[in-house]
């Protein structure tokens, strides 16, 4: 059966377009690529508009119009795309980022990754909270199923729009195998190499208000002011690229006076992402709100202990190998801060615990739950 996949917001640039649900699609494409020969019956495309991608075993079809930019993307997926997937006769096709087609009339799958933009509307610029809201919607109720990849995710779908739970499968995202532990001599090489401090607690991720940024800069200027001479040396690099509404994380950096105290060195690439892990003493995610949160998995698989928000679907993420704080209690993120810093054996047992934890996710299951479910569809057995 040959089945079409929309991959269009892959990305394998050296820019911030390359993270996020660009690396689900990467990710889940390498995987179904080595798991198709072994997989009889299946014929996948992928919808693509990367040029240097090689996937033996899917067929990869360039998009000629430029489609990183959302309006074109848009005309796209509701009017060529189709038009695609009738000409070429595809029987099932999925969506691997929120939307569908919404003219076809053969089975579909669309993955879900977050409904943020109906949690924080404020958040979101007015056009991208709309386009969202509005397709993502008509997709799920279209759709003969749906991917949901948490159970928070999940129970979203139910919640705000209804969606029948017996349609929806979570299948979790998974973990690169090159997020891993690495000697303490190449840790240090590459903090040496990248002139990062000593000692720093990272955050990654883009820079947007989702993100809960302004709350770990004023917690970590409270604990700062707080803690011995002896921690303060502790800088907070804040890594990732400018996305929207950024200009208060600047401006608060500088009403504080931790210019010289908090590093953002902006976007980092793909490749270099386990070494920036690994070279801090250990990695905070406050966020808002997330789908999934793959940096806190990413930073548990590369042995570095882990503070994040109860947030979405982060505890059920993390589950009891990170400390925890509620996302709007700035009082309690300089509490954990106190408590992770002062405590050794509590920075090893959580980076031992991470590790394994993050073993429990991986791409070749995410993969293989996909594969089945396109079986699933495909025989009606729903």
């Amino acid at each position: 059966m040959h089945i079409a996949l929309n991959a269009q917001l892959l990305n394998t640039s050296h820019s911030y377009r390359s993270a996020g649900v660009s690396n689900y699609c990467l990710y889940l494409l390498e995987q179904l690529d080595a798991h198709l020969p072994t997989t009889p019956g299946l014929d996948l495309t992928a919808f693509v508009n990367t040029p240097n991608l090689q996937l033996p075993n899917i067929h990869l079809q360039q998009t000629r119009l430029p489609v990183h930019q959302p309006l074109l993307r848009i005309v796209w997926e509701q009017t060529l795309f189709p038009l695609a997937l009738r000409q070429q006769a595809f029987g099932l096709v999925h969506g691997l980022v929120n939307v569908l087609p919404l003219s076809i009339a053969i089975p579909s799958i669309v993955t879900v990754h977050d409904l943020s933009f109906l949690r924080m509307p404020d958040k979101f610029q007015r056009a991208k909270r709309w386009y969202l809201t509005q397709l993502c919607r008509v997709s799920v109720t279209k759709a003969d199923h749906v991917i949901a990849v948490s159970r928070q995710t999940a129970a979203d779908l139910v919640d705000f729009w209804g969606i029948n739970d017996s349609k929806i499968s979570v299948i979790y995202n998974g973990v690169g195998t090159e997020f891993a532990p690495a000697p303490a001599a190449d840790v240090e090489a590459f903090r040496q190499q990248r002139g990062l401090p000593a000692r720093f607690l990272l955050y990654l991720g883009t820079l947007e208000p989702r993100k809960n940024l302004l709350l770990l800069i004023r917690a970590y200027a409270g604990w700062r002011a707080q803690t011995t001479a002896e921690q303060r040396d502790v800088k907070l690099v804040i890594a990732g690229a400018k996305g929207w509404f950024y200009e208060q994380i600047f401006a608060l950096v500088t009403q504080l006076d931790l210019e010289d105290a908090i590093l953002l060195p902006g976007f980092v690439p793909a490749a270099d992402l386990p070494d920036w892990y690994r070279a801090a003493e250990a990695f905070v995610y406050p966020s808002l709100f997330e789908g999934f949160g793959l940096p806190v998995l990413e930073a548990m698989a590369c042995g570095v202990p882990v503070i994040c928000s109860d947030a979405g679907s982060l505890v059920e993420v993390a589950g009891d190998n990170a400390l925890i704080f509620p996302a709007h209690a700035e009082a309690a993120l300089v509490a954990r801060l106190h408590e992770l810093f002062g405590d050794g054996a509590l920075r090893h047992r959580l980076a031992c615990a991470g590790v394994a934890r993050a073993q429990q996710f991986s791409w070749q299951q995410t993969a293989r739950a996909t594969l089945d479910l396109y079986q699933t569809v495909l025989n009606h057995q729903l």
